[in-house]
C-alpha cells in the first residue's frame, strides 16, 4: 500500500506500526543525529550532501554509524519506493541505540537506523507569495561549546524553546541571537539579508547550522553575480543589520526559499517581497527540479 512509510534497521513499517524501545538513548537523552532531505519528481535533491553530513554529526559526537553510507543510502531509496512517492520529505535518524537507564553511551551496542519517508509543510503556502513577518526572541542559540549548532542532533530543545516563544507571540519564526548578541539562526532555517545588492548570511561560526539549502542558494546567487549585478558572502550581523536591509529571507530542506517582509515590528525594505529574494527562490526551486539523485536508477 502506498503512502508513508518507516524503515527501522532494514525493515519497512507502516507508521502506525513502527516502533522503538523506550530505551533507546535517541529518546531518553536526544542521543543522536538526523537529516532532513527533499525529494522532487523521482530525484532526491542533494543526496550526498546530506549524507555527508549525517557522517560528519555522527563523527561529532562519536556515533558508529550502523552501515556504510553507501548501505544508508540504499536503505533510503529502497524505502522510498515503498512509498510510492515522486515527491516528499526523508528524516534520517541515527540514534545511540538501547542501553540502559544511565547517561553513559558505552551501555549501548549498536546504534539504530530509522529512515521515515513522509510529506511536509513548514510554513504556510500564501508567505512564499507575501512574505513572513519574524521576531527575535530571548532564547539564545546555543553556544560552540556547549552543543554545537553546527552538530544536527536529536536534541533540539535549543530551537523548540524559541519556537514556543515565536508562536506564543503569534509569529511562524524566530531569529535566534548568540551569546555576543549578534544573529545566528531562526528555529528552523538560516537567515540572509540583502543590502545594497550583496547577499549576506551568518557564518557557521556564529551560531548556525551549514545549512544544504543555505549553501545551494549560496552557489546560485554566486553564478547569477554577474547577471544580476550582485555579490555573496558570509559576514557576522547585528539585529541592525537586518532591520537596515533591502530584503531578508530564510532557507532549510523543509522551509525551501522564503522571503521576509517584517521583522521586530520593522518593515524590511519596502515591506514587500525583494527583486533578488524572488530570483534566487525561482532558481532555487528550478534546481530542485531538474538535478538530484534518481530513486529509478
Amino acid at each position: 500500500m502506498k503512502g508513508p512509510k518507516v524503515n527501522i534497521n532494514g525493515e519497512i513499517f507502516s507508521p502506525e506500526d513502527a516502533k522503538i524501545s523506550v530505551f533507546d538513548h535517541g529518546l531518553l537523552y536526544g542521543d543522536g543525529v538526523f537529516e532532513g532531505i527533499r525529494f522532487y519528481n523521482g530525484r532526491i535533491f542533494k543526496f550526498d550532501e546530506h549524507i555527508n553530513r549525517l557522517d560528519e554529526s555522527a563523527r561529532h559526537i562519536i556515533l558508529k554509524l550502523p552501515s556504510s553510507l553507501d548501505e544508508i543510502k540504499q536503505e533510503t531509496i529502497k524505502t522510498i519506493k515503498a512509498t510510492g512517492m515522486e515527491n516528499g520529505y526523508i528524516r534520517l535518524i541515527v540514534t545511540r541505540g538501547i542501553g540502559t537507564l544511565g547517561i553513559s553511551p558505552y551501555t549501548c551496542p549498536k546504534a539504530q537506523l530509522i529512515i521515515i519517508v513522509d510529506t511536509i509543510s513548514l510554513y504556510p503556502e500564501k508567505l512564499y507569495k507575501t512574505g513572513m513577518e519574524i521576531i527575535t526572541v530571548p532564547t539564545q542559540r546555543n553556544m560552540s561549546e556547549a552543543v554545537s549548532p553546527r552538530v544536527k542532533s536529536l536534541n533540539y530543545l535549543n530551537n523548540v524553546l524559541a519556537k514556543i516563544e515565536a508562536v506564543n507571540s503569534g509569529f511562524e519564526e524566530a531569529i535566534m541571537l548568540n551569546k555576543y548578541g549578534f544573529v545566528a539562526e531562526c528555529t528552523g532555517d538560516n537567515i540572509f539579508i540583502v543590502k545594497n545588492r550583496k547577499v549576506m548570511t551568518p557564518p557557521a561560526y556564529m551560531g548556525a547550522l551549514e545549512g544544504i539549502t543555505r549553501n545551494t542558494v549560496m552557489e546560485i546567487a554566486t553564478e547569477m553575480e554577474v547577471k544580476m549585478n550582485i555579490s555573496v558572502k558570509q559576514r557576522v550581523m547585528s539585529r541592525h543589520d537586518v532591520f537596515s536591509s533591502d530584503e531578508c529571507f530564510l532557507t532549510g530542506t523543509a522551509a525551501e526559499v522564503i522571503p521576509v517582509t517584517k521583522v521586530d515590528g520593522r518593515p524590511i525594505g519596502t515591506g514587500e517581497v525583494g527583486e533578488i529574494t524572488e530570483t534566487l527562490r525561482k532558481a532555487f526551486i528550478e534546481l530542485t527540479q531538474t538535478t538530484g539523485t534518481p530513486i529509478n536508477q
